[in-house]
């Protein structure tokens, strides 16, 4: 298993790509912590992800309901789940137990966290830490690593 890997997409045509080795780097693990400025392209990633998986209908940031859940049928056929958190409006751990944190972070299913930072002491020790960050142009640096404190 690689510690690191980055990535630069010159566009938000190639988020594509992204996915595609986030999906590699990842070797099956599927809690994803997105970490990056307020329009570094979170949401953005998480829309090309669901695109990659065919997640139909409308993938929209979970600001406001904090979680947003999709389905896409798996390799196998079967349904399977994709929890698109957005923890930003959080004040506390406490907030995010509320909700019911643990449910997403326990079951086997994709769950993509935007803003993970208040909950790192939650997450599963096999989650992967990306970091999304502006360049010049529309273009986007992606770090994908097995350590939330190597990206921050």
């Amino acid at each position: 298993m690689k510690d690191s890997m980055e990535i630069i997409v010159q566009s938000e045509a190639g988020l594509g790509g992204a996915v595609d080795a986030l999906i590699h780097f990842a070797e099956g693990r599927k809690k994803i912590a997105l970490s990056g400025d307020l329009g570094a392209g979170k949401t953005a990633f998480v829309k090309a992800f669901c695109r990659r998986l065919k997640v139909e209908g409308n993938v929209t940031s979970p600001t406001f309901a904090l979680v947003n859940e999709y389905v896409f049928l798996g390799e196998n056929g079967r349904e399977q789940s994709i929890h698109h958190l957005d923890l930003y409006r959080l004040k506390s751990v406490d907030e995010a137990l509320d909700i019911g944190i643990e449910n997403y972070l326990d079951d086997g299913y994709y769950c993509l966290i935007e803003w993970p930072e208040i909950i790192l002491g939650l997450l599963p020790d096999d989650t992967v830490f990306v970091k999304i960050e502006s360049q010049e142009d529309e273009r986007r640096r992606f770090l994908f690593t097995n350590d939330f404190y190597s990206i921050s």
